[in-house]
């Protein structure tokens, strides 16, 4: 995935009509494209036999076309609330909702479509799903002895402090390995982590909560479309000299 301002500035491109920098993005951003329609579809899908992967790749195009930067929504959750939207349009012309109430859903957004803007829908649709992004977030980071009102005591008041701390988080969200004991021990490996990032310990251990904090939502950028949006993480240039 590109970082957040690569990708607004992707997509301002493109639709001043870039249009190699549309094929390349198209491609770059199949696994997403691909995640959400087999979350949506609640199975395995295939490129080239299933339709609604290529429903959903056209429902990303458009995404990239119907796209503001006012809206207050990142790119991603706003592609994945047309693809969302698309696909339930296919399934209500194909009758095919499964026996979860599919079918009712599709014909309750389709009302809400039809009775409203889409920007109205846009709103309703993003406000909710940002509401379940936090509260799934919150549950996780208590999984780690970490609350948010942890996180605004714990926050790192000066730069140079965050971005030591950043560095760190981005080194751990980027190990399979120390990732997996953080998840498997609820604990920071703050010995590889002082070896890897040059962040003295006593830095890494005042800041463990941020740190956990940080790498998880490191690490499910995906998942948590909305907050990660606010993340801005060092550039190889500032991670500069590590705190002490």
């Amino acid at each position: 995935m590109f970082p957040a301002q690569d990708l607004d500035n992707t997509v301002k491109r493109i639709k001043q009509g870039d249009q190699l920098a549309r094929e390349d993005f198209l491609e770059s951003y199949k696994p997403f494209i691909f995640k959400a329609a087999c979350k949506f579809c609640k199975r395995g899908l295939d490129w080239g036999r299933d339709d609604e992967l290529a429903i959903a790749l056209i429902a990303f195009n458009e995404a990239i076309d119907r796209y503001r930067e006012d809206s207050g929504v990142p790119f991603l959750a706003f592609a994945r609330l047309v693809i969302v939207s698309r696909l339930k349009d296919y399934f209500r012309r194909e009758n095919r909702a499964d026996a979860e109430g599919l079918s009712l859903e599709a014909d309750r957004q389709n009302n809400l479509e039809c009775a409203r803007s889409w920007e109205a829908y846009l709103e309703e649709e993003a406000s909710r799903e940002r509401e379940e992004e936090i509260k799934e977030y919150e549950v996780l980071l208590s999984s780690y002895g970490v609350t948010f009102e942890d996180l605004v005591k714990c926050s790192p008041r000066h730069r140079s402090t965050r971005l030591s701390l950043l560095h760190a988080a981005q080194e751990l969200a980027n190990s399979n390995q120390l990732l997996n004991e953080l998840k498997t021990k609820k604990k920071l490996p703050l010995i590889d982590l002082e070896k890897i990032t040059g962040v003295s310990r006593k830095t890494l251990e005042r800041g463990r909560k941020y740190i956990i904090a940080m790498a998880l939502l490191i690490s499910k950028r995906e998942e948590y479309l909305y907050l990660s949006s606010y993340l801005i993480l060092p550039s190889p240039a500032e991670k500069g000299v590590p705190e002490k």
